[in-house]
């Protein structure tokens, strides 16, 4: 694998699991503060295993069966999601960013992943584009969107701590 493409993905899942580690932790004191319960990521587990089986959409995701080991899957399915976003982030800024990380980048594609979820899993999992279905829409909408924002500063601040791993002093 050439150099380019080893620092790429070195980069990547830095990144990407940093600012997963971030939303995380967002998630835990957004719970603690205010009472708003953590999303269920075997969920997305269940959703990806009953893809296979011709099953795209749910009515919804909770009230379809589980399946074995979900919880344990949809961790990996949500840490690999960051560390994809985080290539995302990569290939349009490029290693450059990484080596001199800033804000805006970041956050473009931190609030921009927010489109994942609006337009692919709630509508699949069976609650609408952009939780339309949900009790509360628009506040979901806004726990959404500010936990994507969160994500945008896991990805600049776990750039930074990436590129002093990667090039120290």
């Amino acid at each position: 694998m050439p150099d380019h493409a080893i620092a790429m993905l070195f980069h990547a899942t830095v990144i990407g699991t940093g600012a997963t580690l971030t939303i995380d932790a967002w998630t835990i004191l957004r719970k603690r503060l205010l009472g708003v319960p953590a999303l269920n990521y075997g969920l997305v587990d269940r959703w990806l295993a009953w893809l296979p089986r011709g099953r795209f959409r749910h009515q919804p995701i909770a009230a379809t069966p589980p399946v074995r080991g979900e919880q344990a899957i949809g961790w990996i399915a949500h840490y690999l999601t960051g560390i994809a976003f985080a290539g995302i982030l990569l290939a349009l800024w490029g290693l450059d960013w990484a080596r001199h990380p800033t804000l805006a980048p970041a956050l473009i594609v931190g609030i921009g992943s927010v489109a994942a979820p609006f337009l692919l899993m709630q509508p699949a999992m069976g609650a609408g584009i952009a939780a339309s279905r949900t009790p509360r829409p628009n506040l979901a909408r806004m726990h959404s969107v500010v936990t994507h924002a969160v994500f945008g500063v896991g990805l600049y601040a776990a750039g930074w701590v990436a590129r002093l791993i990667a090039y120290p002093g």
